[in-house]
């Protein structure tokens, strides 16, 4: 076996892997910056409402019913992404917001909650009449796939 065609095609690979890992470096850096002026202007126009969620759904933008601007100003790789949308009433208005994942899975439906928006971002959740309700535990990877089976199995028992 000839050992420097070996080593050449090792080396090959690292200068590849050394180039990749410079461009995800470098993009990194680049998107970090950008979140954390994205969170400056959001915080800078945030405001305590009340409001009463009436609906929320995952939803991809185009479906959402949000303003045209929000879908043009979507990146490509976005759009085609599910969002959490809630439908709010807000005063006597009825809107249509997007909310932070967090908040989407605390907020209850049909109850008056207390919460800090930013344009048509809900970011967080003030209070609750009747306590704000705990995230819900994530599944691990082996309950997934023992859920998976155990349903699996109560199918296929079911058609026996």
């Amino acid at each position: 076996m000839n050992w420097s065609i070996v080593m050449n095609v090792i080396l090959v690979i690292l200068v590849i892997l050394a180039i990749v890992l410079g461009v995800l470096y470098y993009f990194g850096r680049k998107l970090e910056k950008r979140q954390v002026e994205t969170q400056a202007t959001i915080d800078a126009a945030k405001q305590v409402v009340t409001l009463m969620a009436i609906d929320k759904k995952k939803l991809k933008i185009k479906d959402a019913g949000l303003p045209a601007v929000v879908y043009e100003q979507t990146p490509w790789y976005a759009k085609r992404a599910k969002i959490p949308v809630v439908k709010a009433k807000i005063g006597s208005r009825i809107m249509t917001m997007i909310a932070d994942e967090k908040v989407f899975l605390q907020l209850p439906l049909k109850t008056e909650a207390k919460v800090v928006i930013s344009g048509m971002y809900i970011t967080d959740i003030k209070s609750v009449r009747g306590g704000i309700p705990p995230l819900p535990e994530k599944k691990t990877i082996g309950a997934r796939i023992k859920g998976f089976f155990k349903k699996e199995n109560a199918d296929s028992k079911k058609t026996k």
